[in-house]
């Protein structure tokens, strides 16, 4: 890749092409747990936070009425920072000033303005749309007037908050390469390779420890955790294909012997979400927000289809490896990610431990440098999915320049019927591992209550039969 593709695919701040097609999607802002005040007590007298995105500076409050808003962070009258301006109930006041403005922007107040003064009403600070869902504030970053898209009906957003959470982490580096090792099928036979193997629910439960439950099926009546599946096969074969514009399905096919085959579903969603399996019942949806050139919070959505989750213990679990209330990893650059040469020479592939495999992805995207120099890469045949990301990504850009749409920019239809996508780790057999893998997501969605016929159909399968 040329020095100049890659400045184009990287910088997302205002003005810039790639920042200029990231603003036609909603962004994810903040967990609605981080104006929880039993979370975070400070909220339960001021709930504002300052928030930066996509390289713009902003800062987000809930009113009295629960209504929430999201700011230009620069008071619009002299330029302070309006993250530390008194929370009135019924808007943030400047301390500078005292000037006043609700959710919606609009000046309440210029108390220092002589009387029958009309500045107020002819000042407005510029407001932008905050969506609630799935524990999750979205913003709309868009231009000013301009309509969003809407989001689609993915089973992440759709579930009910018995069965689904919520929460984020700082990676120190570009959005794009901390997208592009979720999508990237061959990282998880070395990146995530361990010695020893273990199973059982408890294992399949704990925190960062999702490649120790057992895949869907058997070996000769054996279980096989994905551990061993992926450090005894590291060879796979690798198919992708665009099942809707901007929705890539992703199928990796680990040959076990002449009779059984490891399949591997997963699908990516453009600009940066992709969806794996963490259990055989459990979904991720993870997005990859770019908070500026280097620094990007990773959003994760779990989605069960079986029990409901116990949010209280995930939280905890997560939170441990985090500093807050910013969710930045105790563990990075300044410590070496932990990394243990023993661990490395008798545990695991990395040496980072066993216990957190997020640890991983984040020394993998964190090592590359704070943007990675594509220029100096020499990518393989295992490569082509992110091959074809860059590709579709340089076109969004293009397309976006022409004053097009680009993919995933949804109207209320399109995004109402793009339900799903369907993800599972199985062992099948050889010779119709197509058939089964479907069979075991059905057998999937069957067992979740909350899913509708007509979200439980593979997203894979309508799209067939819609063609």
């Amino acid at each position: 890749m040329q020095a100049a593709q890659n400045e184009l695919i990287t910088r997302i701040g205002p003005g810039t092409p790639c920042g200029a097609l990231m603003r036609h999607y909603w962004q994810p802002a903040a967990l609605i747990d981080e104006f929880d005040a039993r979370i975070d007590p400070r909220m339960a007298s001021r709930p504002v936070k300052a928030v930066r995105l996509l390289g713009q500076d902003f800062v987000l409050f809930r009113d009295a009425s629960g209504r929430w808003g999201l700011l230009d962070r620069d008071c619009p009258h002299r330029g302070a920072d309006l993250a530390f301006g008194r929370h009135e109930g019924d808007g943030l006041r400047c301390p500078f000033h005292g000037w006043k403005f609700d959710a919606a922007g609009t000046c309440l107040d210029t108390p220092a303005e002589p009387m029958g003064s009309t500045l107020c009403q002819r000042v407005r600070q510029r407001s932008y749309p905050v969506l609630a869902r799935a524990g999750v504030l979205f913003a709309w970053l868009g231009p000013e007037g301009s309509t969003p898209p809407a989001l689609p009906a993915l089973h992440a957003f759709e579930a009910p908050a018995t069965h689904s959470f919520a929460f984020k982490g700082q990676w120190q580096c570009n959005w794009l390469q901390a997208f592009e090792v979720g999508i990237d099928p061959v990282h998880t036979s070395f990146l995530h390779r361990f010695e020893r193997d273990e199973d059982g629910a408890e294992t399949s439960r704990a925190y960062g420890r999702q490649f120790r439950a057992a895949s869907v099926g058997d070996v000769d009546g054996e279980r096989w955790p994905m551990t061993r599946v992926m450090r005894e096969v590291c060879s796979p074969e690798i198919r992708h294909e665009e099942v809707l514009p901007g929705v890539t399905k992703l199928t990796t096919l680990r040959l076990i012997n002449e009779r059984l085959t490891h399949v591997r579903v997963t699908h990516a969603i453009f600009p940066y979400t992709f969806v794996i399996p963490l259990s055989p019942t459990m979904t991720i949806t993870q997005m990859h927000v770019p908070v500026d050139d280097t620094h990007t919070y990773w959003y994760s959505f779990f989605t069960s289809f079986a029990d409901p989750v116990d949010k209280d213990t995930m939280r905890s679990q997560r939170a441990a490896t985090m500093t807050m209330p910013d969710y930045v990893p105790r563990k990075g650059r300044h410590n070496d990610w932990g990394f243990d040469p023993e661990d490395q020479r008798t545990r695991t592939f990395l040496g980072m431990g066993e216990d957190d495999i997020n640890l991983h992805d984040q020394w993998a995207v964190e090592s590359m440098g704070a943007i990675q120099d594509r220029t100096r890469e020499h990518l393989g045949t295992s490569d082509k999915v992110i091959m074809a990301h860059r590709r579709t990504l340089l076109k969004a850009i293009e397309t976006v320049q022409a004053g097009g749409r680009p993919p995933m920019a949804l109207d209320a239809a399109q995004a109402a019927a793009l339900t799903g996508p369907d993800t599972i780790d199985c062992i099948a057999p050889a010779e119709r591992w197509d058939a089964y893998w479907r069979e075991q997501v059905a057998a999937k969605y069957r067992g979740a209550t909350w899913l509708t016929a007509a979200d439980a159909a593979p997203l894979s399968a309508s799209t067939e039969a819609r063609g």
